[in-house]
């Protein structure tokens, strides 16, 4: 297994519709001034954090259960910037959208900038023949609230090339397929 570089990830992009949309230079300034970076790196992609967010909450007292998820579990936010309460835990979606081809897999970590500031982002790999938006769980380790600014970077995806794969996450039909929203846990 190899890791591939941004000549491979520009040709797949644009080729497959592998990332859409696609940007194909590091961005770190728009019209406003600076921005946490997103694009296209040496060795992978910084994805973008979309509008969209929810917000851990405790308002209705309610149980956190992956098998009987409650939608109560969280306020949701469409803004241009979502403020995690301190020790707390948000929700929210990529800009962008993938294509994963069978023969890749990949690995999605934290940007450096939000780390440290103590905002840990975990996303799980995207499965070989997976495709949708990625939902991307924000926690914030800080006993402070911490500001996550939509539109910008807020993770950088990493593409690993290998033997093509018996079984695909299409193949298997993963509940998680074709997102195109924040997606809650499905058991």
């Amino acid at each position: 297994m190899s890791i591939q570089s941004d000549k491979w990830i520009r040709k797949m992009a644009q080729e497959h519709g592998m990332i859409e949309p696609f940007v194909e230079n590091q961005v770190r300034y728009s019209e406003e001034g600076k921005v946490i970076s997103y694009g296209l790196s040496s060795y992978g992609y910084d994805l973008r954090v979309a509008t969209e967010f929810k917000v851990f909450t405790n308002l209705y007292n309610t149980i956190v259960d992956p098998k009987k998820f409650d939608e109560n579990a969280f306020v949701h936010i469409d803004a241009p910037y979502c403020i995690v309460p301190p020790n707390s835990f948000a929700l929210a979606r990529s800009v962008e959208y993938f294509r994963i081809p069978r023969d890749v897999i990949t690995i999605c970590l934290g940007k450096s900038t939000y780390a440290r500031c103590g905002i840990i982002v975990n996303v799980t790999p995207f499965e070989p023949e997976w495709e949708g938006h990625v939902t991307l769980e924000i926690s914030n380790t800080t006993p402070l609230p911490a500001k996550i600014y939509a539109n910008e970077g807020l993770a950088q995806v990493l593409f690993y090339k290998g033997e093509m794969c018996e079984t695909s996450y299409k193949d298997r039909s993963g509940k998680y397929m074709k997102q195109t929203s924040i997606t809650l846990p499905i058991a």
